[in-house]
């Protein structure tokens, strides 16, 4: 999900965030490659993966994750690293946008100083205070409004593999409602 510049539909796309193959949506990254090939061999350099754009692709809802899985880690590890790395125009991402079609997102957490968390398999559970979002994407062109929530329960596993439930309000939980959506193929 972009960084939000102001309460108006305003979002910053850089033209450099898309490769021109990313913006025909060919560019997948091989399926799991990069992630073997770190589980395997100790990587600990940051790995940027290109940004899918591909809609058929994005449309397909994700198979769940598991933490203990070393190239189920090694995608959460990915995920994390390219969302930092696109901080100034994105605060939220799912596996699925890096070319791994699994229940993984990471996301600013305001409520953590802006620090950068990762969820396995997030669901909500409990939602109140409906309202209307304009948002932008990453994998995606323009902005588009999307039915959100203030208030949010979610059950997830953290990267160490330990259940929580947790409770997200205002632009967290937007930011998580739109990765979840990302997860079960649903595209704003």
């Amino acid at each position: 999900m972009h960084r939000r510049v102001s309460r108006k539909c305003t979002t910053i796309i850089p033209k450099e965030v898309y490769s021109a193959n990313t913006a025909r949506g060919i560019d997948i990254p091989n399926r799991s490659q990069s992630a073997h090939n770190r589980s395997n061999t100790g990587y600990t350099e940051r790995m940027q993966r290109t940004i899918v754009t591909d809609t058929s692709f994005l449309s397909r809802p994700s198979s769940p994750a598991d933490p203990a899985d070393p190239l189920d880690a090694a995608i959460a590890q990915d995920l994390k690293e390219t969302l930092a790395t696109h901080r100034e125009e994105c605060v939220g991402m799912a596996a699925n946008m890096i070319g791994e079609p699994k229940r993984v997102i990471a996301f600013v957490d305001e409520g953590l100083g802006s620090a950068i968390t990762v969820m396995f398999n997030p669901q909500i559970t409990a939602a109140d205070g409906e309202y209307d979002a304009c948002e932008g994407c990453l994998s995606l062109h323009g902005e588009r409004h999307a039915p959100r929530f203030r208030r949010i329960e979610v059950d997830y596993t953290t990267r160490k593999g330990r259940a929580r439930h947790a409770t997200f309000t205002d632009w967290t939980a937007q930011i998580i409602q739109h990765e979840i959506d990302h997860c079960s193929g649903v595209l704003i």
